[in-house]
């Protein structure tokens, strides 16, 4: 136990010194060649080339991809350099925080969110309003062509027989359903993992973290995360939670 918890600790410092390199050495060479390139191109783009007005993009394209991988390992790493101390949550109320700062997004789609019944957890706050706004956001994204995004959250408390022997808390499972592109099941595992992407990047953007952030989330928290989908017929992504947290839980 003891040895546990050594390694636990050093494995901790090694990722807040990864943030700290990622936050500032890694990202400031890709902040320059996106600062000289958006010079090159206000100064030189009249007088290039077809084919030097293409390389340029790909460079710049390519330093913002970078930043961007860069930014998601830093939120992943934070998870737990970064944690908050736990309290009592209400996820209806971040639940309608997180649609009301998507309101631009949804209004650009024409989407729409639907908010059922939630419950109130001992959890870390933000963490949990990321965990939402991570889910609701891959829902906005990942609609279909010409058909509006709807999404769905509700809850329903597990039942005890689903609980393990030694745990007697309550556990909520939270479910996030939409009807978008869906997915194989058989990439489910694959979607949880880091820079994991079913989809082309010029199709859909992002880096492949934010479900990857997400399963962080949920297991600091004690609990799990899995989804439900078919190709064409939507996701539904469930997330089981409990009600409290054991002292050590939220600690690693």
């Amino acid at each position: 136990m003891r040895a546990s918890t050594v390694l636990l600790g050093r494995s901790n410092r090694d990722l807040q010194d990864f943030a700290m390199i990622a936050s500032h050495d890694l990202q400031e060479p890709l902040r320059k060649i996106q600062m000289f390139g958006d010079r090159l191109h206000d100064v030189s783009s009249a007088t290039m080339s077809a084919e030097g007005l293409d390389y340029l993009r790909r460079m710049q394209s390519a330093a913002y991809r970078g930043q961007v991988l860069i930014e998601g390992l830093l939120t992943y790493s934070r998870v737990t350099t970064k944690a908050q101390p736990t309290a009592a949550v209400d996820l209806g109320v971040v639940a309608r925080d997180v649609v009301d700062d998507l309101e631009a997004r949804l209004a650009a789609v024409g989407g729409h969110v639907s908010i059922g019944a939630l419950p109130t957890i001992e959890a870390d706050a933000v963490q949990m309003r990321q965990l939402f706004q991570n889910l609701i956001g891959n829902a906005l994204k990942f609609h279909r062509d010409g058909e509006p995004p709807r999404i769905t959250i509700d809850a329903r408390r597990l039942a005890a027989a689903n609980h393990a022997a030694d745990d007697d808390r309550e556990r909520w499972v939270i479910s996030f359903a939409d009807n978008g592109v869906g997915f194989d099941e058989k990439y489910l595992d694959r979607i949880f993992k880091l820079f994991q992407r079913l989809h082309e990047r010029q199709t859909y953007e992002g880096a492949g973290m934010g479900l990857a952030i997400c399963r962080k989330i949920v297991e600091r928290h004690g609990g799990s995360i899995t989804a439900r989908s078919a190709p064409g017929l939507g996701s539904t992504f469930l997330v089981t939670l409990p009600n409290r947290q054991r002292p050590m839980e939220t600690n690693v």
